[in-house]
């Protein structure tokens, strides 16, 4: 067993938020929020980065600090689908093996972590791989914006095969619960695979796009990291984010 050789780093960005408009271009510290995170991506020293965008100001702000940026369709439904294009687009050859996905608003992630869910791919069984963090605070095991991944993992082992995604608190039991976090590593054959496929059933029922792929029979391995990257999605989060990366 042995990792995908060529691996690229894909990073959506699109200028729609409500609550925190053209959210991609927000400053933090004379830069654009989008340009940190193509920064922490470069660290992880994965592979090639790119950022795939839908607006030409996110275009033009990655390519002038140095980056690499592809326009995509705007109406994309998901960041499954936008990197997918980008991908066509920058690689139509077949070229990289496996796409490491990270959302466009995760500026202080720790490179570490990047190359954390690149890690389940070692195994040749697994289709894609996604992270998880445990659950310390008690509210958040009831909370259903925290989205519970359930994972069997024994004392000591950090990669597991994750058998369902859930809004509700699970499993019941002792033991601990797992917060999901929603960076991904696709094989690329897994990606091509996962595009294609209709809505399942119970993505629908709860709003997970990622137990689409469950549904499919696909394998998805998650990676155990210590803490959660900040998400930034309101102007609050935006100020911690600038305190972090004072």
């Amino acid at each position: 067993m042995s990792l995908p050789k060529n691996p690229v780093v894909i990073i959506p960005a699109r200028m729609a938020s409500t609550r925190l408009p053209k959210k991609p271009l927000a400053d933090i510290h004379g830069e654009p929020m989008i340009v940190h995170v193509w920064r922490r991506a470069q660290e992880s020293e994965i592979g090639e980065v790119v950022v795939a965008c839908s607006e030409g100001e996110v275009f033009e702000a990655v390519e002038k600090a140095g980056g690499k940026a592809v326009m995509t369709d705007p109406n994309h439904p998901s960041g499954s689908d936008r990197i997918h294009e980008a991908l066509i687009n920058i690689d139509p050859n077949g070229k990289f093996d496996a796409i490491i996905n990270i959302q466009g608003d995760l500026p202080t992630i720790e490179p570490d972590v990047i190359r954390q869910v690149f890690a389940p791919l070692e195994n040749d069984s697994v289709d894609l791989a996604t992270l998880v963090c445990e659950i310390t605070h008690e509210e958040e095991k009831t909370n259903p914006n925290v989205v519970k991944a359930v994972v069997p993992l024994a004392p000591g082992q950090t990669i597991g095969r994750a058998l369902y995604f859930t809004r509700a608190t699970a499993p019941t039991g002792d033991g601990p619960l797992y917060h999901h976090i929603g960076l991904y590593a696709f094989r690329r054959a897994a990606l091509e695979r996962f595009v294609k496929l209709p809505p399942g059933v119970l993505e629908q029922r709860e709003r997970l796009e990622q137990l689409r792929a469950l549904e499919d029979g696909m394998r998805i391995d998650a990676a155990l990291v210590k803490t959660i990257p900040l998400g930034v999605d309101a102007p609050d989060d935006l100020e911690k984010a600038r305190n972090l990366l004072k």
